[in-house]
């Protein structure tokens, strides 16, 4: 067998996530390179394919990643996607058994969701001197969006005028897997949509996405996120400053605040209870200092 090519398998996979499970263009293309990384380790062991590989062989690759100093949490993804590719390869028949049934994930230190406190983000909106002009209008609104929502930032992308609904004061988003959820906005947020709509109408007519350029072309990704670290950086210090981290933070308020823990879910858009559950932990450790401080014998 010629196996200076890739497994024609992989592409087959690859449409499977692209038409079949609606993944999103960057799970596809973190899927492929983790394949082809995979593939190219094979090639080197034993020039086999990867629907012929072992666990022995897989276990080997994910020693050679840890080795070099991947840490356990991109091991356990680059797992998954192969997982995801012997699924697949048994439902059409390529092999007989699934090689990963026999290997464990390698464990990962617990780690909590980072957030910014509330009153930095009231800093922000009440303190930031945003950019004049249409820059300053879709930065503030970028910045409520996410932090008024909980929206992803491929949610946020994907967004059209069509999907504002002034009249019920809510959004549709189209989520992971083209899960359709409509979001409420709050009066804030909604003036700030009012207001940016028609900075908007200056640059871009009609259709297209809702977030643009001043020329009226969509904002790119890497855009939205250098203005969400940029407007961070002037409230926290903390090194992570992306979209996600608002994301975070909206979950952690919303529960802060006695916000019912199914709601969060809703609105984040998950697809079950365990993954909106870590942000109880921020929650309920605020809960502990709040305690230790006010109780007698809290700090007993």
């Amino acid at each position: 067998m010629d196996t200076s090519t890739p497994s024609p398998l992989l592409g087959r996979f690859l449409d499977h996530l692209q038409h079949e499970r609606r993944c999103s263009p960057l799970t596809v293309e973190a899927y492929r390179r983790d394949m082809e990384q995979f593939g190219a380790f094979l090639q080197g062991l034993n020039g086999q394919y990867a629907e012929q590989a072992n666990d022995k062989a897989i276990r080997a690759w994910m020693m050679e990643l840890l080795g070099a100093g991947v840490g356990p949490r991109s091991v356990n993804r680059k797992l998954s996607a192969l997982r995801a590719f012997y699924r697949f390869a048994r439902t059409v028949g390529s092999i007989e058994n699934d090689p990963t049934d026999l290997i464990d994930p390698p464990k990962t230190p617990k780690r909590l969701p980072e957030f910014v406190e509330e009153k930095r983000m009231g800093s922000l909106f009440e303190g930031m001197r945003w950019p004049d002009g249409f820059e300053g209008v879709r930065d503030r609104c970028i910045m409520e969006m996410f932090y008024g929502t909980g929206m992803r930032l491929a949610e946020l992308l994907g967004l059209r005028p069509a999907d504002l609904d002034r009249g019920a004061r809510t959004l549709r988003v189209l989520g992971k897997r083209n899960k359709e959820r409509i979001l409420p906005l709050s009066d804030g947020l909604m003036a700030s949509l009012d207001s940016y709509i028609i900075a908007r109408e200056a640059v871009a007519q009609g259709g297209g996405t809702l977030f643009v350029t001043e020329k009226g072309e969509p904002i790119p990704r890497r855009s939205v996120q250098r203005l969400v670290e940029r407007y961070l950086g002037t409230v926290t210090t903390q090194r992570k400053r992306s979209p996600h981290v608002l994301r975070h933070t909206f979950a952690t308020h919303m529960l802060e605040h006695g916000a019912d823990l199914n709601a969060v879910k809703e609105l984040l858009g998950h697809a079950g209870l365990a993954a909106t559950q870590v942000y109880t932990h921020n929650t309920v450790d605020k809960l502990r200092k709040v305690h230790q401080q006010a109780h007698p014998r809290g700090g007993q």
